[in-house]
């Protein structure tokens, strides 16, 4: 009897489902996956034509609905295989140019030794802006090279985990640097500009060599010079140009559109590969290259006569102000 009792209730069960699935309130609920499918040859004939395939997605961000992008295979390569092209000739061929240039020319000396009475150069700000901006100018180097260098050259060497570590806090330290460092481009910016418009004087200058390709004497110069002048607007435009594309990569809604990222992102590791290249002729001549030259930004102060060697009408320029010594150790007083 229980056993019969509860073969019914079994019976039952099955006939309330089978009434609730053939009533036509549940026939609207079930659905068909495959009606509304993108068909196999329309996304063929798509990706034949370029056009990109998109979906639908309920996130503010819409270029997440890029399903798939011809161009982003592109993109892809270069990044892959045209970038560290680029990247390998611009830094080994500066590195090997400077290599060159040290066992030809050698380190440039001051002609007739250091005098031992010094020169006010830079001022502590503007010593404080320039290795702001340096400092964090070498880690957004080292930590962007690390993306299209890192597999190839570190991986091996620490494994696989390890380069995971470090190129996740490189990529924290690449992003929130990026912050600084357009602050103290723009005051470098502010507080150079005046000293580094081109004249005629940087004409002579670059004819003859500045004076470093021989023993020859170095042409007159105001503070800056034009090889001075030259990197100057490299770090300015080169770091504009970083700023503005690093900016998209930041916040990457605000392109638009996926074309216009990668866009950005060719042009930010582009520049970035040239601007390394030319910090490091940069970092040669400012250090290992020029006798004297690491002072200025050093201590701030620079032996006169390497400043009369290298920039004689911005010395006489300050012995007039009577901010200068003169050849003695004294310094001049102004004309009334």
């Amino acid at each position: 009897m229980p056993s019969s009792l509860s073969h019914l209730r079994a019976l039952c069960a099955a006939i309330a489902l089978l009434f609730v699935f053939a009533h036509p309130a549940a026939a609207q609920l079930t659905f068909k996956p495959t009606a509304e499918a993108v068909q196999e040859d329309k996304l063929l004939n798509a990706l034949k034509e370029g056009d990109k395939i998109t979906g639908r997605v309920s996130i503010p961000d819409t270029m997440a609905s890029s399903l798939i992008q011809p161009a982003g295979r592109d993109w892809r390569d270069f990044q892959r295989s045209t970038l560290p092209i680029i990247g390998g000739i611009a830094i080994l061929g500066m590195l090997a140019l400077l290599a060159i240039f040290l066992m030809v020319r050698g380190r440039i000396r001051v002609d007739h030794g250091f005098s031992g009475t010094k020169i006010l150069r830079f001022a502590s700000f503007e010593r404080f802006t320039h290795w702001l901006t340096a400092s964090c100018f070498i880690v957004l180097a080292l930590s962007g090279l690390n993306i299209s260098f890192g597999r190839i050259l570190i991986m091996p060497l620490f494994g696989a985990q390890a380069f995971a570590t470090m190129s996740g806090w490189a990529k924290i330290a690449h992003d929130y640097l990026a912050f600084p460092f357009m602050l103290g481009l723009a005051i470098m910016f502010l507080i150079w500009i005046k000293d580094n418009i081109p004249g005629k004087l940087d004409w002579q200058w670059l004819k003859q060599g500045g004076g470093i390709l021989a023993n020859g004497k170095h042409p007159p110069a105001k503070r800056f010079n034009a090889g001075q002048k030259g990197i100057f607007w490299i770090v300015i435009i080169g770091g504009t140009l970083m700023s503005v594309s690093g900016w998209y990569m930041l916040f990457p809604y605000l392109p638009g559109n996926v074309t216009a990222l990668q866009f950005w992102t060719v042009i930010h590791a582009v520049i970035a590969m040239l601007f390394i290249a030319a910090m490091l002729a940069h970092i040669y001549i400012g250090s290992v290259g020029m006798e004297g030259a690491f002072d200025a930004m050093g201590t701030g102060e620079v032996d006169l006569n390497w400043a009369k060697e290298h920039h004689a009408l911005w010395v006489a320029e300050e012995q007039a102000k009577g901010r200068a010594p003169s050849k003695d150790g004294t310094h001049a007083v102004p004309a009334e």
